[in-house]
């Protein structure tokens, strides 16, 4: 069961809010974002204020004539699936999995089929569009993520239990946006396994030799 929602601390940035709300979003960053807006009030009020300002913007925009083509044209482009997937950010009460994972995932945490790729750490990989990848992660209490940086964006939602690294602590719900300037070896706090969603546009980049060579195999 999900922590109590006023206890999140870390929440989406501005610009992933504004991605989201007008569909520029790799399918795996949705995914990310809607699963932390079902859980999270305050991010649910700022998407609204994003989405109602570009409706104002759309209703003030003078129409202009298009090319005979466009429709075609635009249904050759869905087809082409460059168009992101944007799951809806419902609710769901009473589920490690909240509402827009559910359409993803099928069963609870036991029957899932994870991978193990090290280190005790399991994974589950999603499939969405592959401009970017998301993945279940399980981390057994106590345990360790082996010491990593980032070649682009890391998106990491917190759903059950809490982990630490050097940033801060991160709890249910807590979803934690990194950079290339972040290396950080992330600790699942003891008394539970921290599972978590994790999505990202590029490798990781990892600063020890055996997950070096895991990476190869595992595809993180």
């Amino acid at each position: 069961m999900m922590n109590d929602m006023t206890k999140i601390k870390h929440h989406l940035t501005e610009p992933l809010l504004m991605g989201y709300a007008a569909g520029t979003l790799p399918e795996a960053f949705n995914l990310v974002v809607a699963t932390h807006i079902s859980m999270c009030d305050d991010c649910r009020a700022a998407l609204a204020e994003y989405e109602a300002v570009g409706g104002e913007v759309m209703m003030d925009t003078a129409p202009v004539d298009v090319a005979e083509d466009a429709l075609a044209a635009t249904l050759a482009l869905i087809d082409s699936g460059k168009f992101a997937d944007k799951p809806a950010p419902r609710r769901t009460k009473d589920s490690v999995f909240p509402g827009p994972l559910q359409d993803y995932v099928t069963g609870d945490i036991d029957s899932l089929k994870w991978r193990k790729v090290g280190g005790g750490v399991s994974q589950l990989v999603l499939k969405t569009s592959k401009d970017a990848s998301v993945r279940l992660l399980r981390i057994p209490a106590g345990t360790a993520v082996p010491d990593h940086g980032h070649r682009g964006t890391e998106l990491t939602l917190v759903l059950q239990g809490a982990f630490t690294d050097e940033e801060d602590r991160f709890g249910a719900g807590d979803v934690e946006v990194a950079n290339e300037d972040l290396n950080h070896t992330p600790v699942a706090e003891e008394g539970m396994d921290c599972i978590c969603l994790a999505a990202t546009d590029a490798p990781l980049r990892f600063n020890g030799l055996v997950p070096r060579i895991a990476q190869r195999f595992i595809g993180i």
